[in-house]
């Protein structure tokens, strides 16, 4: 006997119920996506390495899934979906002047450690909108986010949102080398602040600058605290980084979302090419962000459009993750199986197209001879089947409720 084959560490199969909770999920989401006008978009699995190269400050070079083609060019599978839509829309969209606004689903694939059982293979599903670079447009992403939450069943979240030349205008006032100010970007995303302390007071910093690194934890929170980060803010880019988050703070609280805003001042970003407002969503039941979003006036540029955009990418399985261990269910299409012997087959044909012509899913089990009917409701049970019919001749019929276990025979002319 061959022996069996086992998926590779970092990707898993999905299936049964899973699969449909996955698919409905995936549904509701971008039901959401469209009622906000956004067109859907589908881009290849893998690119040119190009897309993805060090200068577009996407995923590390070394996490990246590479491999040559025929003719020797380097390709790779998409780590992050962003890259591919700008440089699509650079190429499809180059003479449009208005408002452009995708959407997407697709996996996404990043070869880093297997840590924590982390998965290597993750469904991405999102949003951007190209071409507009306003507080209207920002508010509108982190609305579209909180709506599409919501339309999972989700109640207890929040979108923390962040500003790049916030922190950004922090880094530039140390004066430290790159490497350095990536020492301390780490530690910051891993809030280290402390380790961050330590590393400022090993170099001739400005005591206000100092002190605004010393305050970046308690810049965490509602609105009041961006009058504290006003206050600390040590250029002209940090003090409107913060009047902008204000601005859209007030807007969220006309789409009637605010409840679920928060703020975290010393937010980056995960992504290089993020030049203004970043944001995450984060629930009950796992340990990473559910939705991870935020502007990029400057990724176009890099396919040859001078354009600005905002976006964001739902991690599905991460969101299925916290939907399950919230016991939050979700609806998904429940078959019902029709049981049936060699003397009434052709009733049980004729039954299950009358069934699907109107819409129900129909699934035909043939009887095996000398098999209990129990053994079969046992199964349809199990696949989480919504009734069971079984044909017991050509005149009559058992159906079954699963839901309720409600019995009833009836007629099949009926």
């Amino acid at each position: 006997m061959e022996q069996k084959l086992h998926t590779p560490e970092g990707v898993r199969d999905i299936y049964n119920r899973e699969c449909a909770i996955k698919l409905a999920l995936q549904k509701k989401l971008n039901t959401v996506l469209h009622l906000y006008g956004y067109q859907d978009i589908q881009t290849p699995t893998f690119e040119y390495f190009d897309v993805f190269r060090k200068e577009i400050g996407s995923t590390s070079i070394r996490d990246l899934y590479k491999f040559f083609d025929r003719e020797g060019n380097i390709l790779a599978l998409r780590p992050d979906i962003t890259p591919s839509i700008a440089r699509a829309v650079a190429t499809l969209f180059e003479t449009e002047n208005f408002p452009i606004r995708l959407c997407y689903a697709g996996n996404t694939f990043i070869n880093h450690s297997s840590y924590r059982g982390r998965l290597k293979e993750n469904t991405q599903l999102g949003a951007e909108l190209i071409g507009v670079d306003s507080i209207e447009a920002d508010a509108e992403m982190l609305a579209m986010v909180v709506d599409g939450l919501k339309k999972t069943g989700l109640k207890e979240f929040q979108v923390s949102i962040g500003h790049v030349d916030f922190i950004q205008s922090l880094f530039e006032a140390t004066n430290l080398e790159d490497e350095q100010k990536e020492e301390i970007r780490t530690l910051i995303a891993n809030r280290n602040f402390f380790g961050v302390e330590e590393i400022l007071d090993h170099y001739e910093i400005a005591d206000q600058v100092k002190e605004a690194f010393h305050q970046l934890p308690e810049l965490t929170g509602g609105p009041e605290i961006l009058a504290d980060a006003g206050r600390i803010a040590p250029g002209e880019a940090a003090r409107l980084a913060v009047e902008r988050l204000r601005q859209i703070y007030d807007l969220l609280k006309i789409y009637g979302v605010e409840d679920h805003v928060t703020f975290d001042l010393s937010m980056s970003g995960g992504y290089g090419y993020y030049t203004g407002i970043v944001f995450r969503a984060y629930t009950y039941g796992t340990g990473d962000a559910v939705v991870r979003g935020g502007r990029y006036d400057h990724l176009l540029e890099k396919f040859g459009k001078e354009t600005p955009s905002i976006g964001f990418a739902i991690i599905v399985d991460e969101l299925m993750n916290a939907l399950s261990r919230q016991k939050i269910s979700v609806d998904t299409i429940r078959r019902n199986i029709i049981v049936y012997n060699e003397e009434t087959e052709s009733n049980a044909i004729i039954l299950a197209g009358n069934f699907r012509e109107k819409g129900r899913c129909i699934e035909l089990i043939r009887q095996k001879e000398g098999q209990d009917k129990s053994l079969y409701e046992s199964y349809a049970k199990r696949k989480n089947a919504a009734a069971l019919i079984y044909l017991c001749d050509d005149k009559k019929l058992e159906m079954t409720n699963l839901i309720t276990g409600e019995k009833k025979t009836a007629n099949i002319a009926e």
